[in-house]
């Protein structure tokens, strides 16, 4: 107890105790408090990730659908092309005309080598 104060010396005692406290919680409350940050960062941090993963798959979805699509429409655009190729350019008698020529030397030297 405090002596020879003009304030009541347990006034004094209990200012003194509740200083005291104070001062010997503040530590804890500070630990305390930085691991409530920390737990409430890392709990942000995962609710981001979720939702970007969401995010991402429905982009993925779009990305699959669309692709998909393309692969279904690219074989009747091939074959649009083909046919337009062949009625434009007529190059089946041009194909036709070559093979008929390597006939014909086919027919040309597998004579030659039954007559020499």
């Amino acid at each position: 107890m405090a002596k020879d104060t003009p304030v009541n010396s347990q006034i004094t005692d209990a200012v003194t105790q509740s200083n005291l406290a104070v001062l010997g919680n503040a530590p804890a409350q500070s630990m305390a408090t930085a691991y409530q940050m920390l737990a409430q960062s890392a709990g942000v941090a995962m609710q981001n990730a979720v939702a970007n993963q969401q995010n991402m798959n429905t982009i993925d979805s779009a990305i699959v659908s669309q692709g998909i699509s393309m692969l279904f429409n690219l074989d009747g655009a091939a074959d649009a092309g083909s046919t337009r190729e062949m009625l434009v350019n007529e190059s089946n008698s041009e194909i036709l005309e070559t093979l008929k020529a390597i006939i014909g030397d086919l027919k040309s030297s597998k004579a030659e080598e039954e007559g020499s």
